[in-house]
């Protein structure tokens, strides 16, 4: 056949294909065209054209999907030649593609809607817009909606593509989006100058803007703002305010997203002061500094005063930033001073300083001229003043002025070679810089020569001693002289003698002591160095005396060492400061112990020995002990006057000192408290104890070291009483129902007590347990009213009494009747009297009938019976009693009665026809509940008519009778089971003719 060149094109339509050929030769009469479905193998279209065409247009195809067209060509020559070619459209892309961050900086997600037609998979390509790399590159399946891609970069731009596959062909749509930046970190903001900051960050490249904004916090205002490209880590900012704090505030910006970054604070270095003076004032001690204010700005200067001796700081003031002087008071005079003022803005200075001044000197104090015992010097001694030097100038009469310098840290100073017993002035004065002290004077004197060869001899005497010197060389007016016994210390004798006196003689000494002369030689007021001389008499004192005390028997044990030399006796005196009386007692020269018996208990005893040698006698020192104290008696714990109180008293025993006083909780047995009292004290008061507790109390006798313990004692505090009692009746039974507050403290229980108002019996006593707050008093007499105490119990002890009145509900009367003695105006009531008591009843009779008001009297509570009267006739009335005991009340059950009715009166008859009879009568309003009117037939007797009538009918008319007939007719009051009847009226009917008549 001829062949006809198909070929088949989408021209990158997704719903559409063009069929092309060439005219075959020899002419064409016609083509069939026939579109088929491949899976499955349909023909979907089927088109015949004319012999002109060379291509065809099929419409409404599915995107992405492969067709088979078979073509027929008729030719001229009547012959047919076919031909079958494959073609496929073009895939459609897919819609509504998106792409978002979320705020993410690292990640995007896509989705997207499905492309119509059929289709392989998606292919997504994803783009850095910058670099234009691709970052990544995806396959998807044909059901895939959504993709996320992770791991990018911050705050950059990325471009998608996604392409829709369906065998070679594709259809592609691209799409934008930022990821959100990253913020910058380690924002750092530092002084460059007084008029720089630099400021530096990392982490800069998660951006594509950064913006920098520079704030004046002093001012509060912008000061400059900065967009810089991404990569920039750090700026310097220029020109700024010195010593000024500056806020600076980073964002970063990417696309559509901006976020606020870090934000630092920084101060510029603030400006040193200039010229800074330190001057004096004319106040003592002060120092005025002066500076000239720099440019720019300082939170406040920090003025330093330092002493330029140490260079340490003594003084620190902070004055305003625009302060420029500041006064010192106060400094030490004689000090050199320096200063240093420094500028401060936030956590930086600049500091200037001033020469140093000094302050005007102060002499010195404490001057002091000495001569320390020496004849040829004197020590000048003085406390040190403040200044750099000190002048010093020595005089005396008729001898040349010695001056000298010293340099500030001397405080002393020694002039050698002077003459004994001369009077000398002393001035100082202290240098400070220019400035020179006022003096300070003083004078003394020079000691004179001792004596020489001093000597002091019994020369075997007992009673005196001899003393003999040689006269001082030089300088000497006189001496003086005293005599002290050597081992006590005491002065026994004084000398003064001319200058030609060289020996003195002490008459009536102690024997056996050691005695000490002590000799001076004087010159004007002073005297010289002393010389001394010493020697013995006879007997010699006993040692180790000592005094100890036994317990069983009481008394004190004397023991001592035996003296050196000849002993006649010891004689042993033993007394008490406490007591008149002492003991006296001589023993052997061989003993050296002593007890003694029957002393006094908790008393101080002193003991002196004394030894006897011929006329001759020497005593020892004082030995002293306590003898032991007696235990106390009759120990005796009380409740104290208020609850918190414990009351302790005992028997005073013989001797001791003071008590000790020991209080412990009694369960616990820990101690809570312990009180000294002193001897003679026989009681005491413990307060701030918890009302109702148990407590131990053991009191210690003290005499010097040794105690004695009496018995311990138990007692209780008084509990506190209960709060807020009350007695409330339990309705429907006889009882009270008590109730109470727990009080403060502790108790062991309560005790309940309930008394019946005006009875002589004996109360009823309950013991509660303490943790109760209510009880119910049951099985009491109705109506009655009880006193009802309450005490807190603690031991043996209860509290203040509580009390309340509280009265049971009473009882209703019984057997209520109401009764009327065949009276139309009076009623009786009766009852049984009810148990228990009333203070009385309340009978209320009520009108059944009427609307009258009911009728209340009060009667004694012995009462069983009332009368009622000038009560309405013909009446039902109602009857209630009730017994009243305070405000409690009950209530009888109600009965009820008629009051006899009063009868008719005027009854009248007449007969207004043959057949008719009409009764009237006259009656009060109130006279009867009802009426009742009976027709008797005279002739036969018999009734013939009766009718009941209300009690406001007063006529009656009977019909239907017999004419000419005598008829009789009675009417009846009525009320409830009571009637009253008027007598008989007889009447005669109409006869016929009498009625024509």
């Amino acid at each position: 056949g001829t062949l006809l060149n198909l070929s088949v094109s989408d021209h990158g339509r997704s719903d559409s294909l063009l069929l092309s050929w060439d005219e075959p030769e020899g002419g064409v009469v016609g083509y069939s065209l026939a579109l088929s479905s491949l899976r499955p193998d349909k023909m979907l279209q089927n088109k015949s054209i004319g012999p002109n065409s060379t291509n065809f247009w099929f419409h409404g195809l599915t995107p992405g999907t492969s067709y088979k067209i078979d073509m027929t060509a008729t030719l001229a020559c009547m012959g047919i030649t076919s031909q079958t070619v494959i073609g496929q459209t073009s895939p459609s892309a897919v819609h509504n593609l998106s792409l978002s961050s979320d705020g993410s900086s690292a990640v995007l997600h896509a989705s997207w809607e499905h492309a119509s037609g059929q289709l392989d998979g998606y292919h997504l390509a994803l783009y850095h817009s910058d670099s234009q790399i691709l970052v990544r590159n995806a396959s998807l399946l044909p059901n895939a909606t959504t993709f996320l891609f992770d791991g990018l970069l911050p705050g950059s731009e990325y471009a998608l593509k996604v392409s829709t596959l369906s065998g070679a062909s594709q259809a592609s749509t691209s799409i934008r989006q930022w990821t959100a930046p990253s913020i910058p970190t380690q924002l750092r903001l530092t002084p460059g100058s007084s008029t720089s900051l630099f400021a530096s960050w990392a982490g800069a490249g998660g951006a594509a803007w950064l913006h920098l904004t520079l704030r004046n916090l002093l001012t509060q205002t912008v000061t400059k703002t900065l967009s810089a490209k991404r990569g920039l880590t750090n700026y310097t900012f220029q020109h700024l305010q010195p010593g000024t704090q500056y806020w600076l505030g980073l964002s970063a910006m990417a696309g559509p997203y901006s976020t606020m970054g870090p934000n630092a604070t920084a101060w510029t270095y603030p400006l040193r002061p200039g010229n800074v003076t330190l001057s004096s004032v004319e106040e003592q001690s002060s120092l005025q500094a002066h500076w000239n204010v720099p440019a720019g700005e300082r939170d406040f200067y920090l003025v330093t005063l330092q002493e330029e001796e140490d260079g340490a700081p003594t003084r620190n003031i902070s004055v305003g930033g625009d302060s420029s002087h500041v006064t010192f008071h106060g400094l030490r005079p004689g000090k050199q001073y320096s200063v240093q003022v420094t500028a401060v803005a936030g956590p930086y200075w600049a500091s200037e300083y001033s020469a140093a001044v000094w302050t005007k000197p102060l002499p010195p104090s404490s001057v002091s001229l000495c001569n320390q015992g020496s004849s040829s010097s004197l020590l000048a001694r003085w406390e040190k003043a403040m200044g750099e030097a000190y002048m010093l100038v020595l005089s005396a009469v008729e001898l040349p002025m010695k001056n000298s310098s010293l340099l500030r840290g001397v405080t002393n100073f020694t002039y050698e070679g002077l003459r004994p017993g001369t009077l000398y002035s002393f001035e100082i004065s202290t240098v400070a810089g220019p400035y020179t002290s006022a003096p300070q004077r003083i004078t003394n004197w020079t000691y004179p020569l001792p004596p020489e060869q001093l000597t002091l001899s019994n020369q075997g005497l007992s009673t005196s001693l001899q003393a003999s010197w040689k006269a001082a060389s030089a300088g000497s007016t006189g001496y003086t002289g005293a005599l002290w016994e050597t081992k006590a210390q005491r002065c026994v004798r004084n000398v003064t003698t001319g200058k030609s006196l060289t020996n003195v003689t002490f008459e009536d000494l102690v024997p056996g002591r050691q005695y000490t002369l002590e000799m001076v030689a004087t010159a004007g007021p002073y005297k010289s160095p002393m010389r001394s001389a010493t020697d013995w008499t006879y007997p010699m004192a006993p040692s180790g005396v000592t005094l100890t005390n036994t317990r069983s028997p009481l008394g004190l044990s004397a023991f001592w060492d035996k003296a050196t030399g000849d002993v006649d006796q010891f004689h042993l005196q033993l007394y008490s400061k406490s007591l008149p009386s002492q003991r006296n007692i001589t023993v052997g020269p061989k003993t050296q112990n002593f007890t003694f018996l029957g002393l006094a208990p908790g008393i101080q005893y002193f003991l002196k020995v004394t030894v006897l040698a011929g006329p001759y006698r020497s005593s020892s020192h004082f030995a002293t002990e306590w003898t032991y104290p007696s235990s106390l008696a009759n120990v005796s714990v009380q409740p104290g006057r208020r609850p918190q109180e414990l009351h302790v008293s005992w028997v005073e025993p013989d001797g001791g000192r003071e008590h000790l006083v020991q209080l412990s909780v009694a369960e616990s047995l820990s101690i809570i408290r312990n009180v000294s009292v002193p001897y003679g004290v026989n009681h005491i008061d413990l307060e701030g104890l918890v009302p109702g507790s148990q407590y131990r109390v053991e009191i210690f006798s003290q005499a010097g070291p040794h105690r004695s313990s009496s018995q311990t004692v138990i007692g209780y505090t008084v509990p506190l009483p209960p709060l807020s009692l009350s007695a409330i009746p339990v309705s429907n039974s006889w009882a009270l129902a008590v109730h109470w507050e727990t009080p403060p403290g502790q108790r062991d229980g309560y005790l309940l007590s309930v008394h019946e108002e005006d009875s002589s019996s004996s109360p009823r006593n309950l013991d509660v347990g303490k943790d109760s707050t209510n009880i119910t008093l049951a099985q009491l007499a109705p109506g009655t009213c009880y006193l009802v105490e309450i005490w807190a119990v603690a031991g043996l002890y209860r509290s203040l009494p509580k009390n309340v009145t509280g009265c049971t509900v009473p009882a209703a009367p019984t057997n209520l009747s109401l009764t009327n003695p065949g009276s139309s105006s009076e009623l009786h009531a009766c009852w049984n009297k009810p148990p228990g008591r009333r203070d009385h009843y309340r009978v209320n009779m009520y009108s059944l009938t009427s609307q009258s008001r009911a009728r209340v009297r009060t009667l004694p509570p012995d009462a069983q019976n009332v009368t009622w009267t000038h009560l309405e006739a013909g009446s039902r009335f109602a009857v209630q009693v009730t017994a009243v005991k305070g405000s409690f009340e009950a209530s009888s059950e109600n009965v009820t009665q008629w009051t006899h009715p009063l009868a008719p009166s005027n009854l009248m008859v007449s007969s207004a026809s043959a057949s008719t009879l009409q009764a009237s009568w006259a009656a009060g309003e109130q006279g009867a509940e009802g009426y009742v009117v009976d027709l008797y037939d005279m002739a036969s007797g018999g009734p013939v008519g009766h009718v009941v009538l209300n009690r406001h009918t007063r006529s009656h008319t009977f019909i239907n009778l017999s004419p000419g007939t005598h008829y009789s007719v009675t009417v009846r009051a009525t009320s409830g089971p009571y009637q009253a009847t008027t007598r008989n009226l007889t009447h005669c009917t109409r006869e016929y003719d009498a009625a024509r008549g």
